[in-house]
């Protein structure tokens, strides 16, 4: 097994990448920051917490798929339906909270389909999870009628659209004004997950196993790690991180949408690899997944703010992956 950085990886390897990752947000904040004064302000701070919380989530539990040497393209329609299943829980009578653990739950047997097709059918990783990609978005489909569930109460937006040390106060003419918009749950959340995850992989023996499966799984498994148990146990917490990131989702638009999450696999799979998540297994760090995340979340926004249309973003980050691949492929060539 590779040594530990926060969250494993070679001490080498994930300080770099980590290095890369961080200087490249902050020339891009800078950059951003210098063309548009309005990038600096707090409320597009607060904007990119919120668009960055969901790409990380889904982040969190896609890096540790991706060190095990694996992949999940379903992530994104796990979202939905764990988002959709939330919201019938809901229209069902029961209460927000325990709603939105049936919704989780739900992911994560997702998930752990996903793992059960990978080691006991021997299905390769990408063909199982892109069948579960069509499976789980055809569910929420039929299960709306491709129809949005709306009317779902106050309660069901306090997760998406809540703050913490939020201070509002009253105006003499008898309407709120807002002195400190607060810290958004949403943030608050994905940072949680990611100080968890990262204790898990770099403290606790499933986070050693994680590594060594992905490092080389032939000689983890005559070590005695079960590896088919930890790439289930890392399947499952992907698909339970996406029923969270589903929650926090359709919470933001107090509405469930079938149709949402499309594509949010790829946002995904792009944090962590440029975060220094190595496809071929064995690397990756929950803070250069963090940090990949933001940079995906501030590309997007100083992109939006300066009038680039949402097509050249997405080519964009197509060629900020190629790009952090290709650094990836020639560090591993020359033994990183």
């Amino acid at each position: 097994m590779r040594g530990r950085g926060w969250g494993g990886a070679s001490f080498g390897q994930a300080q770099f990448h980590r290095l890369s990752a961080l200087m490249t947000l902050v020339l891009l904040i800078i950059g951003f920051g210098l063309a548009n004064q309005a990038f600096f302000s707090v409320n597009n701070g607060l904007t990119v917490l919120l668009q960055t919380s969901v790409i990380g989530l889904l982040g969190i539990g896609m890096t540790m798929v991706i060190i095990t040497g694996g992949i999940d393209l379903s992530v994104g329609s796990v979202l939905a339906l764990s988002g959709v299943i939330t919201a019938m829980s809901v229209k069902a009578g029961l209460p927000v909270a325990p709603a939105m653990l049936v919704g989780v739950t739900a992911g994560a047997l997702c998930g752990a389909f996903n793992g059960f097709v990978i080691t006991r059918l021997r299905i390769p990783p990408f063909v199982a999870t892109l069948g579960m990609m069509l499976i789980a978005r055809g569910l929420a489909l039929q299960l709306t009628g491709a129809r949005p569930i709306s009317q779902l109460g106050e309660a069901f937006g306090v997760l998406g659209n809540g703050a913490l040390f939020r201070i509002v106060e009253m105006q003499p003419n008898g309407f709120p004004k807002v002195i400190f918009p607060g810290i958004p749950y949403p943030a608050i959340l994905m940072f949680a997950m990611a100080i968890a995850a990262a204790y898990l992989l770099n403290r606790r023996q499933v986070g050693r196993h994680i590594y060594a499966t992905g490092s080389n799984e032939e000689a983890a498994r005559l070590s005695g790690v079960r590896t088919n148990h930890t790439k289930l146990f890392a399947y499952t917490m992907s698909g339970a991180l996406a029923g969270i990131a589903g929650n926090v989702l359709m919470s933001r638009l107090v509405t469930a949408q079938p149709s949402e999450g499309v594509m949010y696999e790829l946002d995904a799979i792009a944090a962590a690899v440029i975060g220094g998540a190595s496809l071929s297994g064995g690397v990756g760090t929950i803070s250069g997944t963090m940090i990949g995340a933001f940079i995906i979340g501030i590309l997007r926004n100083g992109l939006n703010m300066a009038g680039v249309s949402a097509f050249i973003q997405q080519i964009v980050i197509g060629f900020v992956v190629i790009g952090a691949v290709w650094i990836d492929h020639v560090r591993s060539r020359r033994g990183g």
